[in-house]
């Protein structure tokens, strides 16, 4: 998932991403409602957790300026206002759950999981190429039933190409897609990524040529 945290609390916004890196999600962090309606303009995610109190645009205003473009963003705010009101507030201001501060990582994890669960992403299928397969609820990746252990990067890379086995991936569709918007990364970043996914592929079960280079343009799975 590509999951956008909006907190101008760095003690809780980079702990937070952290550990939703380790689990394999794309993260951006904004530390502030306009940063965040920037951000939200500018990469597709799948998720965002949202504070209600921000400087210069709070949570519940941004969350309703979201709604207002038809956003189908899942939503989940972050406060430690824990009135029955203010959860009603930021419900109806269009908010998919709420979760009060202080709270533990293992909590908002089942909470996203929760909330997966009752979107468009209810049970994933397992994706599969030949003898590989990819399951997103787990991130577990095997080939003839044997684990295959990969970065989050080289996860998030196989599992694009899976999800779009027809198509030829450029570099810019990689780095718009799985990269953080803060972060500066290039081609090579991508190239590098991608030799040591070879790498891995190969020696799991010599998959010789599992993604494919096309000339001039990016690459695809191979169809063998």
């Amino acid at each position: 998932m590509r999951i956008l945290i909006v907190e101008d609390d760095d003690r809780i916004a980079k702990p937070l991403a952290e550990d939703l890196r380790n689990q394999h999600h794309v993260v951006d962090i904004a530390r502030d409602g306009i940063e965040g309606w920037e951000y939200s303009q500018a990469a597709e995610y799948d998720l965002i957790l949202l504070d209600l109190m921000l400087p210069r645009l709070d949570g519940i205003s941004l969350c309703k300026r979201l709604r207002g473009t038809q956003s189908q963003v899942l939503i989940l705010m972050l406060t430690a206002k824990d009135t029955t009101i203010d959860k009603v507030i930021g419900l109806d201001a269009g908010a998919d759950d709420y979760l009060i501060k202080p709270f533990e990582l293992e909590e908002l994890a089942a909470r996203i999981r929760a909330l997966c669960r009752r979107s468009r992403e209810i049970q994933q299928p397992i994706l599969r190429h030949n003898c590989l397969q990819l399951n997103p609820t787990t991130h577990r990746v095997t080939y003839k039933n044997k684990i295959i252990s990969l970065t989050p990067k080289e996860y998030l890379i196989l599992e694009y190409f899976l999800r779009h086995p027809e198509q030829i991936v450029t570099p810019s569709i990689l780095l718009d897609k799985l990269w953080e918007l803060d972060k500066s990364s290039g081609e090579g970043t991508i190239k590098t990524h991608i030799t040591n996914l070879r790498n891995k592929l190969k020696a799991a079960g010599n998959m010789d040529n599992f993604i494919e280079n096309v000339y001039g343009v990016g690459y695809r799975l191979s169809s063998n």
